[in-house]
């Protein structure tokens, strides 16, 4: 084949190439949409999803079916999503263990190279709860009692931002605190309300429930400061840990090779969603503070957690397995 020919199939492919990418963005959707949470059912990133999935289903005309995949902290479930097809028909929803998971796991997927940020959902706080038969109240006490019975205080752990808590305090009491793994905050919690751990970072809008039931308390906040979120009465970690933040967010991601039409139609549509008075006042009830934007400044905040969470995991002396 002559040059001039090769040149000119290139440009009939690439053009045929473009050209069904178009109609699939423009036909899009025609059949209901994967879902995937990483996590067991209950947990925070389910309640949302199920909120979201069921909104997008009312404006796209199409069902949402949400398929929870949990395992390795999230990673089953990322997975599962990088392989499947890029059409626009699977969708995984996400939290900062997308981020974190390399640092923990060597078989984590590359956040940045096997998925695409479709859009930032919103941020919140958390909350440090203690099972109420542990006898310390406040966060100094807890320390202090590492510091003096070692191994006598444990941390559930699901991955991700609970585990970089209860790493940050464990780095600060410079004391032995046990850590339990868990294969996602559900079950954590159980695990706490039933006195099998002491301790559990958990996010406001799952922690309101049990706390207002009396079943665990609430002994801090990780806000920036007192006065603000669902638990605006609680003292926060920064004023025992200097430096302490721990904002987790949700957000949506797709299999990275899925068409820039679609990503881009998903974030409008979603961002309507988000933008809708009844899903505003759910998520405000549940102290989930909307976000929204475009794909690039997800993958912005994608990039600034990678790197600020890698810090204090490295630090932690957390090597991946």
């Amino acid at each position: 084949m002559s040059t001039r020919k090769r040149i000119a199939f290139c440009v009939v492919a690439m053009f045929a190439t473009g050209l069904a990418h178009a109609q699939t963005a423009a036909s899009w959707p025609t059949k209901p949409i994967r879902w995937i949470v990483p996590f067991p059912p209950g947990g925070p990133a389910d309640v949302v999803t199920r909120i979201m999935a069921a909104k997008l289903a009312e404006r796209l005309g199409q069902p949402g079916i949400v398929e929870n995949r949990g395992g390795a902290g999230g990673n089953v479930g990322h997975d599962a999503a990088a392989k499947s097809a890029p059409d626009g028909y699977t969708l995984v929803f996400v939290v900062p263990a997308v981020v974190t998971n390399p640092f923990f796991l060597k078989a984590s997927i590359d956040p940045f190279r096997d998925l695409a940020p479709v859009i930032h959902l919103d941020n919140a706080s958390m909350v440090l709860l203690t099972h109420p038969a542990f006898s310390a109240r406040t966060v100094a006490e807890v320390i202090a009692q590492a510091r003096a019975r070692p191994g006598s205080v444990s941390c559930a752990s699901s991955g991700a931002l609970p585990q970089v808590g209860c790493e940050m305090l464990r780095l600060h009491a410079g004391a032995d605190i046990i850590m339990v793994q868990y294969k996602g905050n559900a079950p954590a919690l159980t695990a706490l309300l039933g006195g099998e751990v002491s301790l559990l970072f958990d996010v406001v809008n799952i922690a309101q429930g049990p706390v207002k039931a009396g079943r665990v308390r609430a002994i801090a906040s990780t806000n920036a400061k007192r006065g603000t979120g669902p638990f605006a009465e609680l003292p926060v970690l920064a004023e025992s840990i200097p430096d302490f933040e721990l904002v987790t967010w949700h957000g949506v991601m797709v299999p990275s090779a899925t068409p820039r039409d679609i990503v881009t139609r998903l974030n409008r549509e979603l961002q309507a969603v988000l933008d809708q008075a009844e899903v505003r006042q759910r998520f405000g009830e549940g102290g989930l503070d909307i976000a929204g934007g475009p794909p690039e400044a997800f993958e912005q905040l994608l990039k600034r957690d990678y790197a600020r969470y890698g810090k204090i995991l490295t630090q932690a002396g957390i090597r991946p397995e």
